[in-house]
């Protein structure tokens, strides 16, 4: 730092900064100033109005330092001395931004040396300002200023008025004129940085995280990007600026947290996207029982921005041991292949606090996607969804979960897709901003046979969160047997997405509908890959290569019927295999037998042409009739 001013007091307007204490005063008293923020403030304020580059900042700052990104870190502690002294970068009044070059402090500046300081307040009217040195008064020589004459006290009153009128009438032409700053009407959560030093706290980070973008999209009107469209940038080194341009948001909310015993500290800073300036930073320190945190954040944003929703009931009181577990099953539930271990934890929230209503509504959630993707047995799993369901909308009927629960419940269990639908609206109108429960009602619209709106919305849904499901319009295209536009768009897909799952699988099946077996067995072997099966690839290739189309069909046939005694595995599946053979029979039987056993696969058999020589059987009628589903034949 430098060595001009050791032990020195610098007052500006009504601030403070006492060099050898190392502090910031605001009219007396001290303010919480980080190591980095506190060294350019007493570099730039040393200068007398001298520009310092951004070169010298890095040098002086940052030289002992390594694999450090200095602009960033240059811009962000910019960014916090900025929201200190509440100065505004378009029209500063303290630190002003010589654009391409670096930075100026242009406040007047009263030194106190070290004597004068010690000396005591009686000391402090003997010290003399020294202003910027680009100002006019600088410049003004003494002995102008010195024979000035002495007006009389009402001539100088009306001279002052005069000059206050004018300058108001300039001041408005200005602001009139002056492009005004857009507003802030969209935002993207960061995943907050986990310090607490414990990887096994990676849970906690990711689960706050969460919360802090779910209380944002109900505590305010902001258009609030969605977590999986964020958690790309994980631990990513990137400007603000593109991640902003790249998620088409105003405004980045960054962060970190800590949590030590039953301390937790959280810090974020809201930065403006377009011109990298700080809005609003503040920090955090609760207690580990106060489970409130994310909401009060949210709501201190929504008020910065003037853009807080209305104020609604209370939220429930959450045991902090049922949050941390339930921010577990949150976790596991987002990683990718971890489903199946998430239900311990929603299960342990709710043994924790049985009344705890959101997490009754995701272990509901947990019983039907499991379901759906066959870890669990829908013979039994089925009950425990729709019990989970009541309970939930019984503990809070506000909730939107809640209703996501129940509609699944409806769907998958009652098979009720008119009630299903119902509740899927009754949950998007209480949370709009959730690409999930768009994409739910997708699944509904298909097995209503509207394929139509089950598209739209699954449009709506991606344009929420494009990155949680790059496969969807592919999958809803298909569903309408619009398999030239899956394919289509799942081309378009695998150049950002080369090895995702849902979209290799939805190619296979998109050029199977179309009778090009040769193009779906090479997906299916790039998918086998994907999930980490090369061995299969190379069977499955092997199948196609002795057989054909009916020696591929067949080798996954006896695949499925091996996995069968080990797992479960719906009849559905092995009555589509059938079905591909042409073999009536056999497709008919394991299709009642699904029916019996409630496997969520026979909903969308309609969707299918694999099933389509079965639709003048009066079997095939009768079944579709007993199901519920609307005839497509």
């Amino acid at each position: 730092m430098p060595s001009t001013l050791p032990g020195s007091v610098l007052r500006f307007a009504d601030f403070e900064l006492d060099c050898a204490r190392f502090e910031l005063r605001r009219n007396g008293l001290a303010l919480r100033v980080e190591r980095k923020p506190m060294e350019l403030l007493i570099l730039l304020a040393s200068q007398e109005g001298r520009l310092v580059t951004r070169t010298e900042i890095a040098r002086r700052l940052w030289s002992s330092e390594v694999f450090v990104d200095t602009e960033h870190g240059i811009n962000t502690a910019i960014r916090k001395l900025r929201y200190l002294l509440r100065d505004d970068s378009e029209n500063p009044q303290f630190i002003q931004t010589v654009t391409g070059m670096g930075y100026r402090f242009v406040a007047p500046i009263v030194i106190i040396h070290p004597e004068a300081a010690a000396a005591g307040p009686q000391a402090l009217p003997e010290a003399r300002p020294h202003p910027p040195a680009d100002s006019f008064a600088a410049a003004e020589p003494m002995a102008i200023r010195a024979r000035a004459p002495r007006y009389p006290q009402w001539i100088a009153v009306a001279v002052s008025a005069g000059l206050l009128a004018g300058l108001a009438i300039l001041t408005g032409l200005y602001a009139s004129r002056r492009p005004r700053t857009p507003v802030i009407s969209s935002i993207a959560v960061l995943p907050l940085d986990n310090l607490s030093g414990d990887p096994g706290q990676e849970y906690f980070a990711d689960g706050m995280t969460d919360e802090l973008t779910t209380m944002l999209a109900k505590d305010s009107t902001l258009r609030i990007t969605s977590r999986t469209s964020v958690m790309q940038y994980k631990g990513a080194r990137r400007p603000l600026r593109d991640i902003a341009r790249a998620l088409n948001v105003d405004a980045i909310l960054e962060g970190s947290v800590s949590r030590s015993g039953n301390h937790v500290h959280m810090t974020v800073q809201l930065i403006r996207a377009d011109t990298d300036t700080h809005l609003w930073a503040e920090s955090y320190d609760r207690d580990g029982d106060d489970v409130d945190l994310p909401d009060e954040a949210a709501r201190d944003i929504a008020v910065r921005l003037h853009s807080a929703a209305p104020v609604v009931a209370p939220q429930r009181y959450v045991n902090p041991a049922a949050n941390d577990a339930y921010l577990q099953g949150k976790y596991l539930w987002f990683s990718d292949g971890r489903l199946g271990e998430s239900g311990k934890y929603f299960q342990k929230a709710i043994e924790i606090q049985p009344d705890y209503a959101m997490g009754w509504a995701w272990l509901a959630n947990y019983y039907g996607a499991a379901t759906v993707d066959s870890l669990l047995d829908p013979r039994t799993s089925l009950d425990l969804l729709e019990q989970a369901a009541d309970r939930a909308m019984q503990l809070d009927p506000n909730l939107a979960e809640s209703h996501q629960a129940m509609a699944g419940a409806l769907w998958l269990h009652r098979w009720d897709f008119t009630g299903a639908d119902r509740e899927i609206l009754r949950a998007i109108s209480l949370d709009p901003h959730d690409a999930e429960l768009h994409h739910l009602r997708s699944k509904i619209l298909v097995t209503l046979n509207r394929p139509g709106e089950a598209l739209d919305s699954e449009k709506r849904g991606m344009e929420i969160n494009p990155f949680e499901r790059p496969w969807g319009m592919m999958y809803f295209y298909s569903c309408a047997r619009r398999y030239d536009d899956a394919i289509q768009d799942g081309q378009l897909r695998l150049r950002d997405y080369p090895t995702d799952q849902g979209v290799l699988a939805v190619m296979a099946s998109a050029y199977r509908c179309k009778g090009m077996y040769r193009e779906a067995v090479d997906f299916w072997a790039r998918f086998h890959v994907a999930i980490g099966e090369p061995e299969v690839a190379v069977e499955l290739r092997r199948a196609w290569e002795r057989g054909g189309p009916r020696g591929f069909i067949a080798w996954q046939l006896a695949r499925d019927e091996m996995q069968a005694k080990k797992r479960y595995v719906s009849p559905v599946d092995l009555a589509f295999y059938h079905a591909l053979l042409g073999e009536r029979e056999h497709t008919l039987a394991l299709l009642n037998e699904g029916y019996n056993q409630h496997s969520p696969d026979i909903l969308y058999i309609q969707t299918d042409p694999a099933y389509d020589f079965l639709h003048s059987d009066p079997r095939y009628r009768a079944l579709i009739r007993k199901i519920g589903l609307p005839p497509a034949w």
